[in-house]
């Protein structure tokens, strides 16, 4: 049996087992930690890094990191073999930021013979990643309920990068009452601005100068956002359509739910394009419209009128 690792001691154990993790976790629990998980499928980067930091500074955390290579959110067979796997790599960025638990269970144990069970994500779930790749969100949305299960975390990090991802995650956990509070996580980016991706390592040089056009077109159509969606919508393809080395699959404005976009206020500005034969995604947050300025008020009258 696994033995409860000692607060901030910076001891990493690793498992494989959902049941001895189960047990462990709980334990945790009634010692009065919060357990916190950071999902991830390895090769681990700076962004995951910022997920781990920002999972660690929960007062009492014992952090669980989870790798697992989903195949089951892979369209491609291609695009699963060739994704990296640095184990030993990600373990040593674990021990690093003091994780005390990570959960790399394999394939066979997440998805036993006679596993049959899926999560669907609903309408949004076949929309902007969901047209390209059907079922993905299924397959993402039904491990993460398994970890949920397996661990039951107090609070969940995911990066924003994924956006689509995040808010599925976090309806899911609405719709399904599991008690997890799931947080986003700001994006990280490269110093040319592209967002840091596990996929960006088969970018070749020509290939990541055309890259760095998504987060431009981002950043532009941000700065449009004063003067409404047809604007933001306008920049970003502009910028988009002067590099020829990228393939767009979307452009898209929405609410920040992902629903229909507001005429001003929060906004969600997401994209994806292939650069040679690299798929990538990215978004940014931004505001429709000049933002409102709510007067101050005196403090001598503020509250009058009331009882």
């Amino acid at each position: 049996m696994a033995t409860m690792p000692r607060s901030g001691s910076g001891e990493l154990s690793v498992h494989d087992d959902p049941a001895a993790l189960s047990a462990l976790t709980r334990r945790l629990r009634r010692a009065g930690r919060t357990v916190v998980l950071v999902p991830t499928m390895g090769a681990l980067h700076a962004g995951h890094r910022a997920l781990i930091q920002a999972a660690q500074a929960t007062p009492g955390a014992s952090t669980v990191v989870s790798i697992f290579l989903n195949p089951r959110q892979f369209t491609s067979q291609r695009d699963f073999d060739r994704y990296p796997r640095r184990l030993d790599a990600d373990l040593a960025m674990c021990r690093a930021e003091g994780v005390e638990l990570v959960f790399a269970p394999s394939v066979e144990t997440m998805y036993p013979p006679g596993f049959a069970t899926t999560v669907t994500p609903g309408a949004l779930g076949a929309e902007l990643e969901g047209t390209s790749r059907p079922g993905h969100f299924t397959g993402v949305l039904t491990v993460v309920a398994a970890l949920f299960g397996i661990i039951s975390p107090d609070r969940a990090f995911l990066g924003e990068k994924d956006y689509q991802q995040l808010v599925l995650i976090q309806r899911m956990v609405a719709d399904l009452h599991l008690g997890v509070q799931v947080v986003g996580v700001p994006t990280v980016r490269d110093a040319d601005g592209l967002a840091l991706s596990s996929r960006n390592v088969h970018l070749n040089a020509a290939e990541r100068r055309a890259a760095a056009t998504l987060p431009a077109a981002l950043s532009a159509g941000a700065q449009a956002g004063v003067h409404g969606p047809d604007a933001v919508l306008a920049a970003a393809s502009g910028v988009l359509a002067a590099q020829g080395a990228l393939a767009l699959d979307y452009l898209a404005l929405r609410d920040p739910a992902l629903g229909s976009p507001p005429r001003r206020g929060p906004a969600r500005l997401l994209l994806a394009a292939t650069v040679g034969t690299t798929r990538l995604i990215d978004n940014v947050g931004l505001h429709l419209g000049i933002p409102e300025v709510v007067p101050d008020v005196a403090p001598e009258v503020k509250g009058r009128g009331g009882l």
